[in-house]
């Protein structure tokens, strides 16, 4: 099969392309044929970690991707070959990416896919998906799980709704039947929010966009999915609504926030970080199974149309799908791997 590999952590240029031998499922894995692999920050930084140590002597990047299951190993029952998937964290501790033609992931990370759902909305998921989903429910009243209605009456601000956890952030709030605020850089990113379907969208940096917000929601906004913690701390601290959620997931624009300490208490704001690699399994599996159930009934479309538009790749040019994540590419970055 083809891989793509690298032996060292370092820039793109430490990524292959080789012939490996096609690898067998152990106990509670599968085997997946991997048709599209969806491309992360997450997966250019963890191989961009020099003095990192590898989790083997050489590994497949990339967490996310979407194919059919062609292989099962012992133990295994909910899955059979045949089976078309979607796949998160495959890469997770593991030397099995999916930018390779075939890839080795435990069972649970493998989810069913939509029959009517593309590979290309499969492999969209994973990570983005599902760290918009920890963020809309880790409200101290809110709900735990996300479905039609779960989030009835009340109001989410998506700071940066142009990105693919931004993205993913307002189709599962709208779904869950939220009030959606969105914030974007320019025009263009104002048309993919409203695409995605947010029913507000206000532009920054704006010296009154915390008026804005405050003029949508009087009584403050009851969810924050944060990309931007570093930055936009005092805004959330000024519209968030009493025993608001801020749920955080980047670093972008600083390692660092600080927030009024009293501003902060007063309103009991829960400051809530979101790693999909130490979340724990009980988070992992609900985000799993409510992104399943939006896909199903079309809630979490991508494409232009759907604000989330994509960028493709070959395998052979995985190194320049990393790049152009890491260049902060607009939309979804994908590798088309399989048929």
């Amino acid at each position: 099969m083809k891989a793509i590999v690298y032996a060292t952590p370092g820039d793109s240029s430490v990524l292959s392309l080789v012939e490996r031998e096609l690898p067998d499922p152990g106990p509670g894995e599968v085997r997946v044929r991997i048709a599209v692999s969806g491309v992360n920050p997450t997966d250019w930084k963890a191989r961009a970690s020099v003095g990192r140590e590898l989790v083997a002597d050489e590994v497949t990047p990339n967490q996310d991707g979407a194919g059919t299951v062609d292989a099962v190993g012992p133990g295994v029952d909910d899955l059979a070959v045949g089976d078309r998937v979607w796949i998160y964290l495959a890469a997770h501790q593991r030397p099995s990416g999916t930018a390779a033609e075939y890839s080795v992931v435990p069972a649970a990370r493998a989810v069913p896919l939509a029959d009517d759902a593309s590979f290309v909305l499969g492999a969209s998921l994973g990570v983005p998906a599902m760290t918009a989903h920890r963020a809309l429910t880790v409200h101290e009243f809110g709900p735990s799980r996300l479905s039609p209605g779960a989030l009835a009456g009340r109001t989410v601000l998506v700071q940066g709704g142009a990105g693919a956890v931004g993205h993913a952030a307002i189709q599962l709030a709208v779904w869950a039947g939220a009030t959606v605020i969105a914030t974007v850089s320019s025009a263009e990113k104002e048309t993919l929010a409203r695409a995605a379907g947010a029913h507000h969208v206000l532009r920054y940096p704006d010296a009154g966009l915390a008026d804005g917000i405050r003029e949508l929601a009087p009584d403050g906004v009851d969810h924050i999915v944060e990309v931007a913690i570093a930055e936009n701390a005092g805004l959330d601290v000024e519209v968030i609504a009493n025993h608001g959620s801020i749920g955080y997931y980047a670093d972008n624009g600083g390692d660092e926030f600080t927030a009024a300490v009293r501003a902060s208490f007063a309103k009991n704001v829960r400051w809530q970080g979101l790693l999909l690699y130490t979340v724990g399994d009980a988070a992992l599996e609900a985000a799993a199974q409510d992104v399943s159930a939006a896909v199903a009934d079309g809630a979490l479309p991508v494409g232009d149309e759907a604000g989330l538009g994509l960028t493709w790749f070959p395998l052979e040019e995985t190194a320049a799908a990393h790049d152009a994540v890491e260049a902060g590419a607009t939309g979804k970055v994908l590798i088309r791997v399989g048929d």
